[in-house]
């Protein structure tokens, strides 16, 4: 898969299929249209085409804060794993967002792409205001001689679903219901950090993660059995399993929302590498204990659950 990230220097595309969407999550939805991209780019000899947008572009119409499940790179790592020949990554801006729908049509769809055919959903809006539709692509399309094959509402709307249940699952601490949509592990990256130590006095050493993607969604606070990657090192393919903890640390301090992650049987220095963390089940909600002793067992029976749950529940 090629990636473009500057829309000035784009190459010819060969019959060029195109569809366009913000694919967060590239989920069982976005694997749908996908599908169907290859299916028809294949059909005519073609390449494929997916255009996506950074930043999304509800951070630049909207005032509500984004939780978005992919990065830029986490989304461009995943597509890169469906045979796209093509990602084109549009920076978008208020001004892309103010054009007229008659100018995206004619400047950016067809000046930039010449596409062969465009697969687009029968609700996808686009232009000032977003009045721009299907309708007017259909216009377009007697008019520049492309094919314009609608994605089924029943598809679009599974798309739809699974992206808002997608979050709400892990907002819920719900992982493997969101796993059941995304067709693969919900994880994120994050720094190694200082932290104050205190894990490693009572035997659970724990990594203090700065999560990497200012929009990227935190799931749930509690306590997970994760499996962790080390980025960065000669461990970086290996898998490692662990236990994670999202939350304010209420037997300690509870006032400071931290991330700290517990790798099982790994004793090495890793502050200022990154972790990738894979949440596999949420074992239970955060808890303040009497003391340490307490904590310390409870984490002991956490250790306990989540390595039964990996036993057989590996990537």
């Amino acid at each position: 898969m090629k990636v473009h990230q500057n829309i000035e220097r784009l190459p010819a595309f060969n019959k060029a299929v195109v569809t366009i969407g913000t694919f967060d999550g590239v989920h069982l939805g976005h694997q749908q249209i996908i599908t169907q991209l290859k299916k028809e780019a294949a059909r005519i000899g073609g390449e494929t085409v997916l255009v996506t947008f950074d930043p999304h572009p509800r951070k630049i119409v909207s005032e509500k804060p984004l939780q978005l499940i992919n990065t830029l790179d986490e989304k461009i790592e995943l597509l890169e794993k469906k045979g796209i020949n093509h990602l084109v990554v549009v920076p978008f801006t208020t001004a892309f967002s103010a054009q007229p729908a008659e100018q995206y049509v004619e400047d950016f769809l067809i000046g930039r792409f010449h596409p062969h055919t465009v697969i687009i959903g029968y609700d996808h809006r686009f232009g000032k205001s977003r009045v721009g539709d299907f309708k007017l692509l259909e216009k377009y399309a007697s008019n520049y001689a492309f094919e314009l094959i609608e994605i089924p509402g029943q598809v679009i709307d599974e798309a739809t679903i699974s992206s808002t249940k997608i979050r709400e699952a892990l907002l819920q601490g719900k992982p493997e219901e969101a796993r059941r949509f995304l067709s693969y592990d919900y994880f994120f990256e994050g720094m190694v950090t200082e932290g104050n130590k205190l894990g490693r006095t009572i035997g659970y050493p724990t990594a203090n993660l700065q999560i990497q993607g200012e929009d990227k969604l935190v799931p749930a606070n509690g306590v997970y059995a994760v499996t962790i990657a080390v980025k960065n090192s000669s461990s970086e393919n290996k898998i490692y399993k662990g236990m994670m903890n999202i939350g304010v640390r209420p037997t300690i301090d509870g006032t400071k929302k931290v991330i700290e992650a517990n790798i099982f049987n790994f004793n090495k220095d890793i502050y200022g590498q990154s972790l990738r963390v894979y949440l596999k089940k949420y074992l239970r909600t955060e808890q303040k204990f009497d003391g340490l002793e307490s904590l310390k067992a409870q984490l002991a029976r956490d250790k306990e659950q989540a390595e039964k749950v990996l036993s057989n529940n590996l990537p």
